[in-house]
């Protein structure tokens, strides 16, 4: 072009992502467990209109890759296909997850799981939880949703008790346990359960019971109202589960 080298010079354009990166640096701070696939549904959902992969860029950039934790290598199992609920309040699955207080002593955390809409029904937390313990928490879940027809649990003595089969044959409900060692058969509950551990008991340091139960009730409602869920098409369970319902009723309405 006949123009000289000394006269042509880069201009150095304004950095226009520095909101955007402090946002997702801002976000990732508040939830370490939360890789940039979520951080990306949190950001549409507050209005930023950003390509994920401008999210992972700058996700990268900001050195905000969750550390991936190492888990224990599960053997080959027989693989039993799951009964896919099609409705909420058809299929529950409950188990239990342990942990520890600062002082030393365990504690453990009964997790209640709609197999339908993911939505997380309860998480009991204390030193010990008998059979007639969990029948009182799920009488409690009881007075503002139907019970299920079914509740998938394992052979625990808090399941297999006297406790339990008296409360599930007055109540209507079928137990349905898993074989032994194949914690596979309850895939639901044990996905929700690496979900909680990960994003709960291995983030937080609980000095005393009560601040487990608080901290752990915390999280569950953001579980169920603030956090996306990638197999219900990034929808909470509580908006999925609400999404069901108007379905259902204007299903009705129409055929009426």
């Amino acid at each position: 072009m006949s123009i000289s080298v000394s006269v042509l010079r880069y201009q150095a354009r304004a950095d226009s992502n520095g909101e955007l990166r402090e946002r997702i640096t801002a976000l990732a701070q508040e939830r370490r467990r939360f890789g940039y696939r979520r951080i990306h549904v949190l950001l549409e959902r507050e209005g930023w209109a950003v390509n994920v992969k401008r999210t992972y860029r700058l996700y990268r950039q900001a050195g905000l890759a969750v550390r991936k934790r190492s888990r224990k290598r599960i053997g080959l199992t027989e693989r039993i296909a799951l009964t896919l609920p099609d409705q909420p309040n058809d299929t529950w699955s409950m188990d239990f997850v342990h942990d520890g207080l600062a002082d030393g002593r365990r504690i453990r955390c009964l997790n209640i799981v709609d197999d339908y809409t993911k939505e997380t029904l309860a998480i009991e937390v204390d030193t010990s939880l008998s059979g007639e313990r969990v029948a009182r928490v799920l009488d409690h879940i009881a007075l503002h949703r139907p019970l299920p027809r079914r509740l998938r649990v394992d052979h625990g003595p808090e399941f297999t008790g006297l406790a339990m089969d008296a409360w599930a044959q007055q109540r209507g409900v079928t137990l349905a346990f898993t074989q032994p060692g194949k914690p596979t058969q309850n895939a639901y509950i044990e996905s929700f359960n690496g979900k909680f551990r990960d994003e709960c008991p291995n983030d937080n340091w609980f000095t005393s019971l009560c601040e487990a139960r608080v901290l752990i009730e915390s999280w569950r409602q953001d579980y169920n109202q603030t956090r996306p869920h990638s197999s219900l098409n990034n929808l909470t369970p509580c908006e999925f589960a609400a999404r069901h319902i108007n379905l259902a009723t204007n299903s009705t309405t129409t055929c009426a």
